[in-house]
């Protein structure tokens, strides 16, 4: 294991040069600290000296989700590199891509520090790292297990772990409440300049094909790159919902239940105001498609100017 150690910095300094941007690559967040420093305790702690930062803005959760916008992929970024005996050849346009894997998070170690796309990395900001996707792009990042909800900008490469499909910054992984864990289940989305999913029929023929993600059943507890190294469990999906707001207080969810109904947005289908771990969702459902689903889900943002999402359950 120790050389295995002194071999890594070597390792991602070639891929720093396959890459051609001169900019630094994130080492894992989740791997095991140099044996100079003590293990980190089974709760509450950060390897690598990462973690929260001293001052964080007072609330999080109002931090707003990055906006998608047109944006040219940087040419240096689509060219093929390696990356800890791996190599990767990341997609050149902006193409579909939706895939279910483990996101971990950076925090405080790296914040401040130049990203793969020579943007400067900031813990609080809704951003994210990829191994294949165009830098910059954008994508939704939903967490199966409590059905929160986020928009990142792709501006850096990463992980490089097998068992890791993204890596997000503090604030994102904050609001969909991967902190604790150190990383979870998510599902990953590419998103066009109106903030759609992109669904073009086929990626264009010039396009490489993404490098296939792990699926979620080989995934072993005792094998997680997460700082805790605790089970992340993938949830089944039964049926496809869409939730329009979280709330800490059953009134205001009541409230947006009676709107709902006043505006018969939720003819079809149940909609309830529903309590999980401190937090009601309110959600429609279940749709028998998720065309259905995304479909009730414009109609609401069109109709009560608010964000509506499609979760599964």
């Amino acid at each position: 294991m120790k050389l295995i150690r002194n071999l890594i910095p070597g390792m991602i300094a070639l891929a720093l040069v396959a890459c051609g941007g001169g900019t630094s690559v994130k080492p894992e967040a989740g791997k095991p600290a140099p044996t100079t420093q003590k293990p980190a305790p089974k709760k509450g702690g950060y390897y690598l000296d990462d973690g929260p930062g001293d001052n964080p803005p007072a609330d999080i959760d109002n931090i707003p989700d990055a906006v998608p916008r047109a944006e040219t992929p940087l040419p240096r970024a689509t060219r093929p590199y390696s990356a800890l005996g791996r190599r990767y050849t990341p997609l050149s346009e902006h193409t579909p891509y939706k895939q279910r894997g483990v996101a971990s998070w950076y925090g405080k170690r790296y914040h401040g520090q130049k990203t793969s796309s020579g943007e400067v990395y900031d813990m609080y900001a809704m951003t994210g790292a990829h191994t294949i996707l165009p830098l910059p792009s954008y994508v939704r990042v939903t967490n199966p297990e409590n059905g929160r909800s986020v928009i990142v900008r792709i501006n850096d490469r990463g992980p490089f772990h097998d068992n890791r499909l993204i890596d997000l910054s503090y604030a994102a992984a904050y609001k969909l409440r991967l902190i604790e864990k150190g990383s979870g289940i998510v599902d990953v989305e590419a998103l066009d300049e109106h903030g759609r999913p992109i669904t073009t029929a086929a990626a264009p023929q010039t396009a490489p094909a993404p490098a296939p993600a792990p699926a979620p059943t080989e995934i072993a507890p005792g094998n997680l790159p997460n700082v805790m190294n605790e089970p992340v469990t993938n949830p089944p999906i039964t049926g496809a919902y869409v939730q329009v707001g979280a709330f800490s207080v059953k009134a205001n969810g009541d409230r947006l239940v009676d709107t709902l109904q006043q505006n018969k947005l939720a003819d079809n289908v149940q909609v309830e105001n529903w309590y999980n771990a401190g937090t009601y969702r309110v959600r429609l459902g279940p749709y028998s498609s998720r065309q259905q689903a995304e479909a009730a889900a414009e109609k609401i943002k069109q109709t009560l100017n608010t964000n509506a999402i499609v979760v599964y359950q």
